[in-house]
């Protein structure tokens, strides 16, 4: 590390102490060991030096005031700050899971950053898809009502002619593209029919006393 100090008062500086160099060089090692000794290592080796360097200087000068050197310490500064060697690699590994952890971390945030506005993006689209569901289920279902309403008023004109037409269509729907064959009551004969249009005449002139 490194002091820079001025001198303020020159006789004090000159013969007040022996060494005044020296002075400051043992006085800023005694006051860098105890401030070092008062926090973790790991305020030394990161972002604790600001704190370090200010606590330093300001326990060296608090010594050298009070052997009346005449100096005032202008900075102290922190350049080359390794853990010992016998525990250095121990420390790497240390420094190394600290890495690890905070790339763990980026990396979460990150997914977390992307899945969040995507499952957003997909329940708006599912509730896109349902109330487009529920309006297309609401129109069907207005439309059948519809249907069924004028199909009721046919069935009251016409009650006998729209029942059996009724069954004739559910007949043709259940048992597309299939030849249907009639079968009047009390007769034994066959009636072919190739074609609902067919089927309806039919039908129509039984109802109104045809052959």
């Amino acid at each position: 590390f490194i002091v820079q100090y001025k001198i303020l008062d020159a006789a004090k500086y000159l013969f007040k102490v022996k060494d005044p160099d020296g002075t400051v060089r043992d006085a800023a090692e005694a006051s860098l060991r105890q401030i070092i000794g008062a926090h973790g290592i790991d305020d030394a080796l990161t972002a604790g030096k600001a704190i370090i360097q200010d606590e330093t200087q300001t326990r060296l000068q608090e010594i050298l005031d009070s052997y009346d050197t005449g100096i005032t310490v202008v900075a102290v500064q922190l350049q080359d700050v390794h853990p010992p060697d016998a525990v250095v690699h121990a420390f790497k590994d240390v420094a190394s899971a600290k890495e690890d952890k905070q790339r763990f971390i980026n990396e979460a945030q990150g997914y977390r950053n992307n899945i969040i506005p995507a499952a957003r993006g997909e329940a708006a689209r599912m509730k896109l898809d349902a109330e487009a569901y529920a309006a297309r289920r609401v129109e069907m279902a207005d439309g059948e009502a519809t249907r069924f309403l004028r199909l009721y008023a046919e069935y009251k004109k016409a009650k006998p002619v729209t029942r059996q037409r009724l069954y004739l269509e559910a007949m043709e729907e259940i048992l597309p593209r299939r030849k249907k064959f009639i079968v009047p009551e009390n007769t034994v004969s066959l009636l072919n029919l190739g074609s609902m249009g067919e089927i309806l005449k039919s039908v129509e002139k039984t109802q109104g006393g045809g052959r």
